[in-house]
């Protein structure tokens, strides 16, 4: 086995603002523990400090440093909710399921702004609500029909109409917008830095440049496989998500590694940053394509979308981004932008989360299509749930097999096809 070293986080706006991190050397000897994680992540990182909350103390293996990927790289808005309306989980899970999957999701945002205040993580937390927002008449009448089901349930959402989101947002570009008051954003790295500082003063071991290279079973326990060192699991956790690899088989053609960029502008002044979300709200917009955007506490920009499928450095590689939010609001043009970057997020075929169960004592946790700042800390406890209580702890998502997309090879082609299609779709308001 050789060494590894670390790579550099992607060149991102949140790379040059971000919390110092706390280190988290590789691992470099041998250890026998009762969980190891591989992933340090937001998912693994709140599994591990739920798990320590509870006694059980796990190490956490992570390829680089907690937040490298798509966890410290997003657009940095807690969203509740799944991608599919509720009377649609229900449909697909039953009325018990169902029921507990929307209530879980829809409370993934307030789990995880109380987490950010119960361990005070400094990470620019505000909970100004979430803007599902339409810019045509077919993702109008979706919103609507989402906002009704909602709001049947008893939840804090309210549906906007053009005039209203002229004022929410300084755009004419909507008909409307469901606003759900329990979104939010944060700094992603800041948070991953954050969750991963106190999940060590909790006493778990986090150990950076330390990717797993084998994962198989040893008498009753698990090998893992380091660079340096061995680990010895009594279960284990594999929560690799976008990055997913072939550690598991099959797994990684479970899922659709797909790039999502963003773009940063240089701070606004106040009297444009007033003109755009006064109320600071975020939003994403509903469409085949999806963008989302959002302004920080520093008055940036940050605009974000599907973008090519390949790493990017530069704003002027998503050079679409910013014409559109020159179209949103022309009052930009000549603006700087100072950041543009991308990391991969994994999408399911079906847009649920999978959490799999293949082997005694070994638990999956990937595809969260999106959603995954809010979505995938709350699962932390839930994952943390199940692996100290084993298959009688019952969670509130379902446990399924592994089913590889088919055709997975050709996913490129594909996402680029669908991206090019759902844009025409989008203009075409069909």
């Amino acid at each position: 086995m050789t060494p590894t070293s670390r790579l550099p986080l992607p060149p991102s706006l949140y790379a040059d603002t971000a919390v110092e991190a706390t280190p988290t050397p590789p691992l470099t000897t041998d250890k026998s523990v009762p969980v190891a994680i591989i992933g340090g992540g937001f998912t693994g990182l709140s599994t591990a400090l739920h798990l320590a909350e509870q006694g059980v103390l796990a190490t956490v293996l992570e390829a680089q440093e907690p937040g490298w990927g798509a966890s410290g790289n997003n657009g940095g808005q807690t969203n509740p909710g799944l991608k599919h309306d509720p009377d649609q989980i229900e449909q697909d899970f039953g009325a018990d399921l169902g029921r507990r999957m929307i209530d879980f999701s829809y409370g993934t945002t307030n789990f995880t702004h109380d987490l950010i205040r119960r361990y005070q993580i400094p990470c620019e937390a505000r909970q100004n609500g979430t803007l599902r927002a339409a810019y045509n008449e077919a993702s109008a009448a979706a919103i609507e029909t989402t906002a009704q089901q909602c709001i049947r349930r008893g939840m804090p959402v309210k549906l906007l109409d053009a005039a209203e989101m002229r004022a929410m947002t300084g755009s004419d570009r909507y008909l409307c917008a469901m606003l759900d008051a329990r979104g939010g954003d944060l700094h992603p790295l800041s948070y991953a830095r954050g969750l991963a500082r106190a999940a060590i003063g909790a006493g778990v071991a986090v150990h950076g440049e330390t990717p797993a290279l084998s994962l198989r079973r040893d008498g009753g326990r698990w090998r893992i496989e380091t660079p340096r060192a061995v680990v010895h699991a009594d279960k284990v956790l594999l929560a690799t998500n976008g990055f997913t690899d072939d550690l598991w088989p099959a797994l990684r053609r479970t899922i659709v590694p797909v790039f999502s960029s963003i773009a940063a502008t240089a701070p606004l002044s106040d009297e444009v940053a007033r003109a755009i979300m006064p109320s600071r709200p975020v939003l994403y917009e509903s469409g085949h394509i999806t963008v989302y955007y959002r302004i920080d506490q520093h008055n940036r920009l940050l605009m974000g979308g599907r973008g090519p499928m390949r790493w990017i450095s530069k704003p002027t590689d998503v050079a679409y981004l910013i014409r559109y939010a020159e179209r949103l609001w022309p009052q930009l043009k000549g603006v700087s932008w100072t950041h543009g970057w991308n990391s991969r997020l994994a999408i399911t075929a079906d847009h649920y989360p999978h959490v799999h169960a293949p082997a005694e004592n070994l638990l999956i946790s990937l595809g969260c299509n999106g959603r995954g700042v809010a979505l995938s800390t709350a699962m932390g406890a839930q994952l943390a749930r199940r692996l100290i209580g084993g298959a009688k702890a019952e969670i509130d998502m379902p446990v399924t097999g592994i089913k590889p997309i088919p055709m997975h090879a050709f996913w490129r082609v594909g996402v680029t096809t669908a991206v090019l299609t759902g844009r025409v779709r989008d203009k075409l308001g069909v």
